[in-house]
């Protein structure tokens, strides 16, 4: 999976090979503001932080999406996107959206998932023929 990328909501880009969970959970309503249903992977990189009482590890999320809707079957649907995509030895990247945001622009897109999140899978582009693909030309 070091080829396809997951995009994050404000992170950039998530290799998927660095992924080791999906998780969708809900946030805490604050004082004027509803709870929000927040999609995120779980990067098997941790984070620390530490006081005087002492040191906090924990695991890196990156969002993908937050929606007021529950995300229902999203984090399976995303697993056997990503599943599917490894056995085909895939390159490109997937985007998350609401399912009413979702189109298909094109006959190599791949769209799973249900409402309320879709996932959508845009493979790369090959180079155009006669273009130079060493390293020192990309």
């Amino acid at each position: 999976m070091t080829n396809v990328w997951v995009a994050t909501q404000g992170d950039g880009l998530v290799r998927a090979d660095q992924i080791a969970g999906i998780d969708a959970h809900q946030t805490p309503a604050l004082s004027g503001k509803p709870a929000r249903w927040l999609l995120d992977v779980v990067l098997m990189s941790s984070v620390g932080s530490g006081s005087r009482e002492g040191w906090t590890v924990s695991v890196v999320h990156r969002t993908l999406i937050q929606s007021a809707d529950d995300p229902q079957d999203a984090p399976s649907a995303l697993a056997r996107l990503l599943a599917q995509l490894d056995r085909v030895s895939a390159a490109g990247v997937i985007t998350v959206s609401r399912a009413a945001a979702a189109t298909t622009d094109g006959p190599d897109e791949l769209t799973a998932g249900s409402a309320p999140v879709r996932f959508r899978f845009v493979p790369f582009t090959d180079p155009a023929p006669g273009h130079p693909t060493d390293a020192e030309y990309l």
